[in-house]
């Protein structure tokens, strides 16, 4: 497969399977400790199996079904459907040599969301990358690669971004530091030209991109980049997805996702609106220009 799937890979699968086996438990009235017997398992598996963290096996999940008293045929097909999905290989799997698994999870919620909202302090959000820039990017954290190597990310990468093309294509909707826009990551040439991507991008009917300038002060998300994702399933709570150096956190308890909800809702009333951000972009060009000369 060459173009990511809109519909979400294993992650999204199981997380949407374990929501459903925990709603038909508590309201058989079974405890984890009776669902795991059933399944010859312990408590913490049942748990683990309803936060979507471990594959299933599809014996466990008929069992299960029979435990909580799901009599509907069509139901358990659907659910078992879920189990063989949730076990099938993403269409990043070909790329898990210089993929992450904490990056994986990731990819499989970002092609799942019908809203995507962040906030980047740093880089160009990934999904509106050129080639030129994301492979300045990619060597910045793997100076050390191969050539191979970084064609390979890089190629990933560019497939990951067909996903705002797709047919039923998530709203991306970000907020960039001005100094996204000033940092040249690669040379002036090639920021150049990730302008001139971002200010197509804004015309796009599902992105909507705005930009906080450096004379607005303080804002409310001084604390750095992060993504708030929604999806289309009424299983699946928002995430929240914060990238470190070397792993992702990814937060789905209400208070937690409520307070960046909060904060992103600051940051659009706080960034200049989006009717402005292609102005602002040309203006980053003439500046860009004027350095040259």
């Amino acid at each position: 497969m060459t173009t990511p799937q809109a519909s979400g890979g294993p992650t999204v699968r199981r997380l949407q399977l374990g929501a459903r086996l925990r709603t038909l438990r508590l309201a058989r009235g079974v405890t984890r400790d009776q669902a795991g017997y059933a399944i010859r398992a312990s408590e913490s598996k049942i748990s683990r199996m309803e936060l979507g963290r471990v594959s299933f096996k599809e014996r466990d999940v008929t069992d299960l079904l029979k435990l909580y008293g799901v009599a509907d045929a069509a139901e358990h097909e659907r659910l078992l459907a879920l189990a063989r999905e949730a076990n099938t290989p993403s269409w990043w799997h070909a790329y898990g040599d210089v993929l992450s698994t904490w990056f994986q999870n990731y990819l499989d919620l970002e092609q799942a969301a019908e809203l995507i909202r962040t906030y980047e302090v740093q880089f160009i959000p990934g999904l509106l990358q050129t080639d030129a820039y994301a492979r300045a990017v990619i060597m910045l954290g793997h100076g050390t690669a191969t050539r191979t190597e970084i064609d390979r990310r890089a190629k990933l990468r560019m497939t990951r971004k067909q996903l705002l093309l797709n047919e039923g294509a998530p709203r991306l909707w970000a907020v960039l530091d001005e100094a996204v826009l000033r940092r040249p990551i690669g040379g002036r040439t090639v920021l150049r030209e990730q302008v001139e991507a971002l200010l197509e991008a804004s015309a796009m009917p599902n992105v909507r991109l705005q930009i906080m300038p450096f004379d607005s002060g303080g804002h409310a998300a001084a604390g750095g980049a992060f993504s708030i994702l929604r999806f289309p399933h009424q299983d699946l709570p928002d995430v929240v997805y914060i990238e470190h150096l070397t792993s992702g956190l990814y937060l789905d308890k209400r208070e937690d996702v409520d307070s960046y909800a909060a904060a992103m809702g600051r940051l659009f009333i706080e960034a200049e609106p989006p009717d402005r951000t292609p102005d602002l972009l040309r203006a980053v060009l003439r500046d860009l220009d004027a350095d040259r000369q």
